[in-house]
């Protein structure tokens, strides 16, 4: 089966490669000693350094395993580059309005830099979905759980090449 490919800012592609090397280059070469350590000591079954080591060591492998596949699939893409500056494209920051003119600016980002707390919406999430290809001024209805909302768009902003 081919993994679809993954957008992702530069900034996005960049914290996932320092987090890979993190745990490859730091985390689990500090884990195997522990775990060579604890090994010597005798007695396995009853060692909680080294069972805790050993545990440890698999969920640092299957995070490596994670972001590496992310890695391999993600396409790189700098909103810098987006030449059509008028519509809501990967990488835009818009700011939207509901009908009770309550004001929301929101940054379209790969899914895996995601963060809806500082305001990152993840590309392929309901919001980012609807507001693909939005002029200023367009109005978009988003299929949420709770209903259907609908949003005026009112400003898009992309990074310039200083900014990012």
């Amino acid at each position: 089966m081919r993994e679809k490919t993954n957008p992702i800012t530069p900034a996005g592609y960049a914290a996932m490669k320092a987090r890979y090397d993190h745990l490859l280059g730091t985390e689990r070469p500090e884990i195997v000693e522990i775990v060579s350590w604890a090994a010597g000591n005798g007695d396995r079954s009853e060692n909680g350094d080294y069972l805790y080591g050993r545990k440890r060591m698999r969920e640092i492998d299957r995070e490596a395993n994670h972001l590496a596949r992310r890695m391999k699939a993600a396409r790189v893409i700098d909103p810098a580059d987006q030449p059509d500056k008028s519509r809501a494209f990967f990488g835009a920051t818009v700011e939207i309005a509901d009908e009770d003119d309550t004001r929301k600016t929101v940054t379209m980002v790969g899914d895996d830099e995601q963060d809806a707390g500082s305001g990152k919406i993840g590309w392929s999430s309901p919001l980012a979905r609807a507001l693909r290809g939005a002029g200023i001024g367009d109005l978009r209805t988003v299929r949420l759980p709770g209903g259907e909302r609908e949003w005026e768009v009112i400003a898009i902003d992309y990074p310039t090449r200083a900014d990012a």
